[in-house]
């Protein structure tokens, strides 16, 4: 059916019956004059746009509207659908020209901005290009690209000498249909008709197109390209002859015209304007083109046109047999041989008809047969003959030109033919130039074809790019009646001539290895073919065929063209994702993705390079189309993991985990479910977590300031916060999926999360307590008093990188005597892992110079000696909250100047400072250590020692410090058995007499006594080598090596030692002495002067004591001189022996021949164990009580004795442990 849409002032637009003339569809919706109307080519869209820029879509066969009327412009003048209807161009009044996706209606980008008043805009035959039209330039766009090729002024740069005050402005355009020039006209200051060449984009040589006198509305060509319409407000349409610009006719009107078009046959030309009607005017018949060359029946025709050639010539020859002398029915009956490739029959039949009457028609019939013969020669001459007869058909004199290049052809004269219809096109003036791009492309193809079936690919894809490139003129067009003699000759089926062409070049550029331009030669099919090509195209690339080939039928919608290439792609990029070229990977992989979007792996690879990229975003798209392809795989569910891991959407990450975790174990094959065993789920790797997390949780503080919140923390809200952190969610990610995770791991990553900074520093006035603090923000409290350092350590530590907090003031609840007795024995454990401790010097100025430390009082508290000593890192700050020295060390522990100004002040090793090990060993030298030290409450001078010592036990303020210390020392030599800490001199302490009452008793260095050289040992053992010295000190050695360690038991001490009795007191008489000084007699050891304030009883053996009252002199055993090896710290090895009394000598007496194991180094050890036994020590004196232990009598100075023979070795042998209260 013919039909025609139009629009109108009336605010509506009709749809006609040209056929009857009548309104089929009165289409209403619009508010204003309807301006701009445009259709689809396929004829399935109709699009108008109205004087207010509101614009509708409608139904091509029904007029319904598609859409609501919608504003695009503030006024529309023009509408165009590109080539291929997948989008509708706009122009207004707003100065820009938009572009709508027909499918959504929606923008496609961006407008683009034209700068002027928009009054046309057209597509390029081949959709490549979109014309503008402005007031005062043309421009020429990329529609798919949105660049801007050219601008130039078009009409605006002419003017007519009597119209210089108007000014010209471009009003209308037109392409020609093979797209190679663009047709512009002017409005009243220039009513003209400019030609521009696409390729320069240059005016057309020659004066413009001169005629009308007012401006020209619109401009139409028809599809044959041989004529051009034009309406103009001078009340006419003027008919042009394209070839030389000449009008051929005019059509007068009673009024001004708007609009004007060709009819689909070109025989007529439609126009409106304000006479309000449609005027049909036939278009002169001398300048139509040819529509039948060859007369022939209808039904004789029809059937050459469908390839049913015996019924075509059945019908030829009835013609013939009832009238023997139509020269006309045996011509056109050769046309049918010579298509049977029956070449004899075909030249007899030619020679009939020239023999009945000579035409063109003849001589055309003889030419081909004579081709097809091979007499080319002779075909020659016949077609020589049919030109002298060519003008009995005077619209197309050319056309048997194209019948011998056609003959030719077929005859094997390739380039002869070519040849022939390229100077056709060129030279012969108004030649038909879309016939002669038909021609020359079916060639084209015929050549491309043998060449693909021959294996030549590039030379194939040559000839199907050329026969593409001949037929832009016909690509988009639909092939008119005229140029149906080329199927009644020859057969050519030229429905899906362009679609070969287009079929075939893809082919030949992926088998020539051309593949990116395989694919752009598909999609430029695929973008250029209208809804009915387009299905065409994609049933052929649905086949299976490799070779070449005319359409193909498939039903399937996706093309094995397609795939074939998206393989290819995939391919190469398998190959770049090997070599690490993700971005190239991505890149080909994509290209695959567009050519085939079904296939899994593709998406996969894809998305895995996407993701070594880290362009989560667009990995997550693939993997979601992967699960989309194959929703019970687990591993678009994995991929999707991993985007949402690399984006760091935790929450989302985990669920998609669970969820591939889910396919796994639902997975049909066994190889993939066994894939499970890899994994933890969630609640798995929680559980393992939670276990480094308690023991974590074993060493750290119960409460803890976290310096981003600034709120107070117990451990429930710590475990809180570290599940709501990234690092948790990325150790719980990384735990699921590393089931071999090793523990260390997971510990060293909750270590880095729960690390704390400790402060060390002297309390002062108002010092914020727990209660003060829980449940507010430290930072928004008043900041007085503590609370400024409390924030400002905070603040430091916050800047330092440090989530947690720890100061003693705030972090304890002083109140809870469970929670302060836990705090306090683990706070040296604390301080010692903690990430960082902060001495905070609140009385040393800033700017202070080296020394300052040594002079504060911080440096006086008993508590800052294992803050100082237990951290690992360490750093000193001011009172402003600077660095101490400005020191730029991250810890002032690996600064020697710091260290050696400490050391100064503390009387503390260097190497002890830095790399302190709590423990045992050296007592003696560590209570020194705190012997100078205060506290504000008197038991913390003994538990500030606890962690220094390694000891935990019960905290009981009241106790008052000689219990405190006391327990303390009570606990370090029952279990270390260092009897160093004996060493003392002072006041006895009412916890055991043994042990001093105040730490400062350890303030006097330890006793230090001569030793002898390693020579001179020596000789003393060479001096004792007589046999039996040596079996008694044999002797003296075993029951020294098994002697029991010193212990405490109900404050009692059991001290392994050797004692001296005292056989004599006398108070030395003299001058008067403040603390009494007695002499003292020994057996076995030299006499003595001992000072002590209290009160002993002068005897002798002339006056001696009650039996039961004795004193001792004793030595307490030190197993060191033995010279076994040292045990490693903190590790004893002591033999716990019952019996508190001296064992017999006698009963551990045996001959040294009986011991075969004694070798020589034992006697030596025994031999040196004597001549160090004869060295002075340092003794106790010792007093028994009356129920039977002994009681130590504290000296105020250090008691010093000597054996007084060392040969006498019995006189040494009196060994025991004695009890002591």
């Amino acid at each position: 059916m013919r039909r025609m849409v139009t629009g109108s002032a009336d605010k509506t637009l009709r749809l006609w019956d040209l056929k009857d003339g009548v309104v089929l569809k009165k289409m209403e919706g619009h508010c204003d004059w309807v301006g701009a109307v445009a259709i689809s080519r396929d004829g399935e869209l109709i699009a108008s746009g109205d004087e207010k820029g509101v614009l509708i879509i409608w139904d091509g066969d029904t007029g319904e509207p598609l859409t609501q009327s919608f504003q695009a412009h503030s006024g529309i003048d023009s509408l165009d659908f590109s080539p291929n209807g997948a989008v509708l161009a706009t122009g207004g009044w707003d100065k820009k020209t938009k572009l709508w996706n027909t499918k959504t209606w929606r923008l496609q980008d961006k407008p683009i901005d034209c700068h002027d008043y928009v009054n046309c805009i057209r597509y390029s035959p081949s959709g490549i290009h979109l014309a503008i039209a402005t007031l005062g330039d043309i421009q020429i766009w990329d529609p798919n690209t949105r660049d801007c090729i050219k601008i130039f002024e078009g009409h605006a740069a002419h003017t007519s000498i009597n119209r210089a005050s108007i000014r010209p402005f471009n009003k209308s355009l037109a392409w020609t249909p093979d797209g190679k020039r663009l047709l512009s006209a002017g409005t009243n200051a220039d009513p003209t008709i400019r030609e521009w060449d696409s390729t320069s984009w240059e005016q057309v040589r020659g004066s413009p197109w001169k005629g009308h006198d007012k401006q020209i509305c619109a401009i139409a060509i028809n599809s044959a390209a041989t004529l051009a319409a034009s309406a103009s407000y001078d009340n006419s349409v003027r008919l042009w002859q394209l070839s030389d610009r000449r009008t051929i006719a005019i059509f007068r009107h009673s009024d001004w015209m708007r609009c004007v078009t060709f009819s689909l046959d070109g025989e007529y030309i439609l126009s409106g304007g304000g006479n309000k009607k449609i005027s049909e005017w036939a278009v002169p018949e001398d300048v139509l083109p040819a529509s039948k060359n060859i007369a022939i029946n209808t039904t004789a025709r029809n059937a050459c046109i469908s390839g049913d050639l015996l019924v075509a010539e059945d019908l030829l020859t009835q013609e013939i047999d009832s009238d023997p002398n139509n020269h006309i029915s045996y011509a056109n009956r050769s046309f049918v041989m010579a298509r049977k490739h029956e070449w004899d029959y075909a030249l007899r039949d030619a020679l009939m008809s020239i023999s009945i009457q000579p035409s063109f028609t003849g001589y055309t019939s003889k030419g081909i047969a004579l081709c097809g013969k091979k007499h080319f020669k002779d075909a020659m001459r016949a077609f020589d003959l049919a030109s002298m007869h060519a003008n009995q058909f005077s619209r197309t004199p050319q056309y048997f030109i194209n019948f011998q290049a056609i003959a030719l052809f077929n005859a094997n004269h390739y380039e002869d033919a070519i040849l022939r219809v390229q100077e056709l096109a060129t030279s012969c003036p108004n030649a038909d130039t879309l016939a002669c791009g038909i021609v020359e492309a079916y060639l084209r193809v015929q050549l491309g074809i043998n060449a693909l079936n021959g294996a030549r690919h590039t030379e194939a894809a040559d000839h199907f790019t050329a026969a593409v490139k001949v037929g832009t003129c016909w690509s988009k067009s639909a092939l008119l009646s005229q140029y149906m003699d080329f199927v009644v000759l020859f057969g050519w089926d030229l429905k899906s001539l362009w679609q070969t062409a287009n079929e075939n070049l893809c082919h030949a550029l992926l088998l020539a290895g051309r593949l990116p331009e395989a694919v752009e030669s598909y999609r430029y099919m695929m973008d250029r073919s209208d809804d009915t090509p387009k299905a065409s195209c994609l049933r052929w690339s649905a086949g299976k065929s490799h070779r070449a080939t005319h359409a193909t039928s498939s039903p399937a919608f996706h093309s094995a063209f397609e795939k074939k290439c998206s393989v290819l792609y995939a391919a190469n990029g398998d190959v770049a994702f090997a070599a690490s070229d993700y971005d190239m990977a991505i890149l080909l992989y994509s290209r695959a993705i567009e050519l085939d979007p079904t296939n899994e792996t593709i998406f996969v690879n894809c998305s895995k390079a996407k993701l070594k990229q880290a362009l989560w975003e667009e990995a997550l798209v693939d993997a979601e189309k992967v699960i989309e392809l194959d929703p019970s795989s687990y591993i678009g569910y994995q991929l999707k993991h991993e985007a949402f891991h690399g984006a760091r959407r935790y929450d989302e990450a985990i669920e998609i985990f669970q969820i591939m975790l889910s396919k796994l174990d639902s997975a049909s094959e066994t190889q993939i479910r066994k894939l499970r065993q890899q994994y933890l789920s969630p609640p798995e790797a929680d559980g393992a977590i939670r276990k480094s997390i308690h023991i974590q949780m074993e060493n750290a503080p119960l409460r803890l300031l976290n310096t981003s919140t600034g709120y107070l923390c117990d451990r429930d809200a710590q475990i809180a916060s570290f599940k709501s952190s990234t690092r948790y969610k990325e150790l719980l990610l990384l735990t699921m999926k590393h089931k071999d995770l090793r523990m260390e791991r997971i510990k060293k990553s909750v270590t880095m999360y729960f690390r704390c900074v400790m402060l060390s520093h002297r309390w002062e006035e108002k010092e914020p307590l727990l209660y003060d603090i829980q449940e507010k923000v430290v930072y928004k409290l008043n900041p007085v008093g503590g609370i400024v350092k409390l924030q400002s350590f905070c603040k430091v530590a916050r800047k330092a990188g440090y989530r947690w907090a720890w100061v003693d003031t705030c972090c304890i609840d002083q109140n809870n005597n469970v929670e302060l007795q836990k705090s306090l024995n683990s706070m040296f454990s604390w301080y010692r892992q903690s990430a960082l401790t902060i001495v905070y010097l609140s009385d040393i100025p800033p700017l202070s110079k080296s020394g300052a430390l040594a002079k504060s009082a911080w440096n006086t508290r008993g508590w800052t000696v294992p803050e100082f000593l237990a951290p690992k890192v360490l750093l000193f700050y001011q009172s402003d909250w600077t660095i101490y020295l400005d020191d730029p060390s991250s810890n002032h522990k690996e600064s020697v100047a710091i260290m050696q100004e400490l050391g100064d002040a503390t009387g503390i090793d260097s190497q002890a400072l830095v790399a302190f090990r709590p423990g045992m060993r050296g007592a003696r030298e560590k209570l020194r250590w705190a012997s100078t030290r205060t506290t504000t409450l008197q038991e913390d001078i003994a538990y500030s020692l606890f962690g220094i010592f390694g000891v935990h036990l019960p905290i009981i303020y009241g106790e008052m410090k000689e219990n405190a210390l006391g327990r303390l020392l009570q606990e370090i030599v029952g279990r270390s058995g260092d009897i160093t800490a004996l060493d003392w001199v002072g006041i006895s302490s009412d916890f055991n007499s043994c042990l001093p009452a105040n730490i400062t008793s350890y303030e006097a260095p330890p006793c230090v006594l001569p030793s002898l050289s390693e020579d001179d040992i020596q000789v003393s053992v060479s001096s004792l080598r007589s046999a039996g010295v040596v079996e008694l000190a044999l002797r003296i050695y075993n029951t020294l090596d098994n002697l029991s360690a010193p212990r405490f038991s109900h404050r009692r001490l059991h001290l392994p030692c050797i004692a001296f009795p005292i056989i004599e007191v006398g108070r030395r008489q003299g001058q008067d002495q403040e603390t009494p000084v007695y002499e003292v007699k020994t057996d076995g050891l030299g006499d003595l002067l001992i000072t002590t304030e209290d009160r002993l009883i002068p005897f002798s053996s002339t006056r001696p004591l009650a039996p039961w009252q004795t004193f001792l002199l004793v030595r307490p055993w030190n197993r060191g001189l033995l010279e076994l090896p040292n045990p490693p710290d903190d590790i004893q090895n002591m033999k716990n022996l019952a019996a508190p009394s001296s064992p017999s000598l006698n009963s551990l007496a045996f001959s040294l021949a009986e011991n075969e194991l004694v070798d020589t180094d034992s006697h030596s050890r025994a031999l040196r164990l004597i001549v160090r036994l004869g060295q002075p020590f340092s003794a106790l004196l010792l007093a028994r009580q009356h129920s039977g232990e002994y009681k130590r009598i504290a000296s105020n100075r250090d008691i010093v004795a000597q054996v007084k023979d060392m040969t006498s070795v019995r006189d040494m042998i009196d060994i025991r442990t004695l009890e002591i209260s």
